[in-house]
């Protein structure tokens, strides 16, 4: 595949502004008496004596509410930009303003076979392949684990998960992690690549997802999470989860409020546990539950574009999910909500895009999705490259004289010094008809899946040392060993 376009940074008129200054001043004025006026619980003692200590009132066992100022605070202290290294230490992705990153997303518990085109549990081996496709393609910029592999323990799938990732891939790793233990051990592993935690802090090449219960209720293990990685200076995303009519309000404008309140009581408890800790926040519109069938929607377009702009108003790295589709299958639903939500998050600003390759509302996998989201990627970052640029060159009015109204463009050297500069695809087709029937008349789907298994066999590893992966697996050994004791 070709390689990729400059990193995406859309100029001031490429991104779409949905509210005005007077709107966004208003959500955050909601979100703010939403935490010092109902409060947010948070389900770990460690936190309660955070904010206790910083003035926030504590009622009701674990009902903090977190006084404006103290808000504003963490705002001020909180890195506005976020760089993020390769497993070699050199910048990758720098996170902030209005860059775009991609990555696929971490737990499917199915997966597409590519062989037989069938949907079963997926393996430790999809995860494998999952991987390695992403670190051979070039507009996708961060790996994850995509899949939930059935064939490993269940307590432990989460280190297998990033073994691979580790092993696999060179490209930063967002990880999730259902516990504190693994997050714990997933960070262990990490450091062990770079030579231990300081070294992994200077130069992080992972980053800590993690989804509270709701913008209403942190729980035990997500604050764990969130507190183990900010005392060690390391990124993490905090994205408390928010449904419009289940756990926030209907109302897009209700739902951003609270979820944007969710996230600013995360944003508080990092900065208390260390001053600076870098945090990436999301959008805050809320999911879309379909109140026909109770299902959350990953691609619908009811939450609009407004919770880009209220992220962006705090200048803060954003999250954001796309490349992902409610279809069951890899068809036309699939392939236009999939390049709709990468086109809504790029043009919205967001940072670090997760969840390309996702069906059926995040149950499913799809490799042949993934491939088709990265040539969608590199066409958004064609079209999003910034200025225009105009110069004698490139306006060309000599030679628009010279060829006057009854020449042709075709045989002048401007041409041919400029025939190269279009972005040229690597699947989608742009043959003749016959042409592309002579070619063997595949579909795009028939293109991709051929490309993916050519890929998984011929892109070279990046193994570890022998030591570094001997540290890694010594991680897993030890947890499965510990919960045979357990048991």
């Amino acid at each position: 595949m070709a390689a990729p376009d400059t990193l995406l940074e859309p100029h001031s008129a490429a991104r779409l502004h949905s509210l005005t200054e007077d709107q966004k001043a208003r959500l955050h004025a909601a979100s703010l008496e939403i935490l010092q006026r109902t409060g947010v619980r948070f389900f770990h003692p460690k936190a309660l004596d955070l904010f206790k200590s910083a003035g926030a009132e504590i009622v009701d066992g674990n009902l903090v509410r977190i006084p404006p100022a103290r808000v504003e605070w963490a705002l001020e202290t909180a890195p506005k930009r976020v760089t993020i290294c390769d497993r070699w230490g050199s910048e990758a992705m720098l996170l902030g303003g209005e860059r775009s990153y991609f990555g696929v997303g971490s737990d499917c518990k199915y997966v597409y076979d590519l062989r037989t085109a069938q949907r079963r549990e997926a393996l430790l081996q999809d995860v494998v392949d999952g991987v390695r496709l992403v670190d051979a393609l070039p507009h996708l910029d961060f790996v994850m684990s995509m899949f939930l592999p059935s064939d490993v323990p269940e307590e432990t799938y989460e280190r297998y998960q990033m073994e691979v990732m580790l092993t696999e891939s060179t490209k930063p790793i967002v990880f999730v992690g259902m516990t504190l233990s693994s997050t714990v051990d997933s960070l262990e592993m990490a450091a062990a690549v770079v030579g231990g935690f300081e070294p992994l802090a200077r130069q992080p090449f992972v980053v800590n997802y993690v989804n509270p219960t709701s913008s209403f209720k942190h729980d035990k293990e997500a604050v764990g999470r969130l507190l183990y990685a900010a005392e060690r200076d390391l990124p993490t995303i905090y994205l408390p989860g928010t449904s419009r009519g289940m756990t926030a309000p209907m109302t897009v404008a209700g739902a951003m409020a609270l979820g944007n309140a969710g996230q600013l009581a995360g944003l508080v408890l990092s900065q208390l546990r260390r001053e600076g800790s870098p945090f990436i926040r999301s959008a805050a519109g809320g999911a879309t539950l379909d109140m026909r069938t109770m299902i959350g929607s990953y691609a619908a377009p009811d939450g609009g574009p407004y919770g880009w702009d209220l992220a962006h108003a705090y200048d803060l790295p954003i999250f954001g999910t796309a490349g992902c589709s409610d279809a069951k299958v890899f068809d036309a639903q699939a392939a236009a909500e999939a390049a709709l939500s990468l086109f809504a998050n790029a043009v919205g600003g967001a940072n670090l895009i997760h969840d390309v390759g996702y069906l059926d509302f995040a149950m499913t996998g799809s490799l042949e999705l993934v491939v088709l989201c990265n040539e969608i990627i590199g066409w958004l970052r064609r079209y999003l490259r910034g200025p225009l640029e105009i110069t004698e060159e490139t306006l060309a009015l000599d030679l628009i004289h010279a060829v006057g109204p009854d020449g042709s463009f075709i045989e002048s050297k401007h041409t041919l010094r400029h025939c190269r500069d279009d972005w040229k695809p690597a699947l989608f087709d742009r043959q003749d008809y016959r042409a592309w029937s002579e070619a063997g008349a595949t579909t795009f789907y028939q293109r991709a899946n051929r490309f993916v298994r050519e890929t998984l066999e011929t892109h070279p590893r990046n193994a570890l040392p022998v030591p570094v992966a001997s540290r890694i697996r010594t991680v897993i050994q030890r947890t499965n060993a510990a919960i045979r004791r357990g048991r």
